[in-house]
């Protein structure tokens, strides 16, 4: 369930130094130094909600800087409370449309993009708002560094079918498909809000890595 927008999140994300404000195209390039560590890789997460996923990789992976990009301020806000509780400092998050991703990064700036359990659009007037369409896609090529990651997962299966075709479609190489992942048992999976909220549902999670 998506939180309920509340007056003045916006004013609490500015007590938030890690919470980048008002992102335009003058950050091309320059992500790096946004970081205490600007030598690190540099991952991102497009839609992060209440930010589970992104805190915990994080915390495991010091070594790695990452950016999260959600479209809801309150959402973020949840978000940005776990980064601050976590103490830490490899993550800055960001309000932003990902529709406009290959606005603010430089080409082969980023080293691997996560996609979990985006919206799926299911009517197909709206396949081009798919964050796997192959226009969204071209723009996630022109970003990402050679041999760059792109690591999917969602519980929609039509989603998923629809995605391997659009990976298909541009020749992308695709591995580590599952159609139930929690079955497959994989020792490193992260689990997000909406995963454990589907799976205690006993649907199955689907999960693909596409290599650029």
């Amino acid at each position: 369930m998506r939180l309920r927008k509340k007056k003045g999140v916006a004013d609490k994300l500015l007590n938030f130094d890690f919470v980048l404000n008002g992102l335009d195209d003058s950050r091309r390039g320059h992500w790096a130094q946004s970081f205490a560590n600007p030598d690190q890789p540099l991952n991102i997460e497009l839609g992060i909600g209440k930010g589970d996923f992104i805190s915990t990789i994080a915390e495991r992976n010091p070594d790695i800087n990452f950016v999260g990009f959600e479209a809801e301020a309150t959402v973020l806000y949840a978000a940005a409370r776990k980064v601050r509780d976590l103490q830490l400092n490899n993550v800055r998050l960001a309000v932003f449309n990902v529709a406009d991703i290959d606005q603010i990064f430089d080409p082969n700036e980023v080293d691997r993009i996560y996609i979990n359990f985006c919206d799926p659009w299911p009517r197909n007037k709206h396949a081009k708002r798919r964050l796997t369409n192959i226009n969204f896609l071209d723009k996630y090529r022109r970003i990402i560094k050679p041999d760059g990651q792109l690591h999917f997962k969602t519980d929609n299966r039509p989603l998923f079918d629809y995605s391997l075709e659009q990976f298909a479609a541009l020749n992308l190489t695709v591995d580590q498909i599952s159609f139930d992942l929690h079955a497959d048992q994989p020792v490193d999976n992260i689990q997000t809000e909406y995963e454990r909220k589907f799976s205690a549902l006993g649907t199955p999670i689907n999960r693909c890595v596409v290599h650029f």
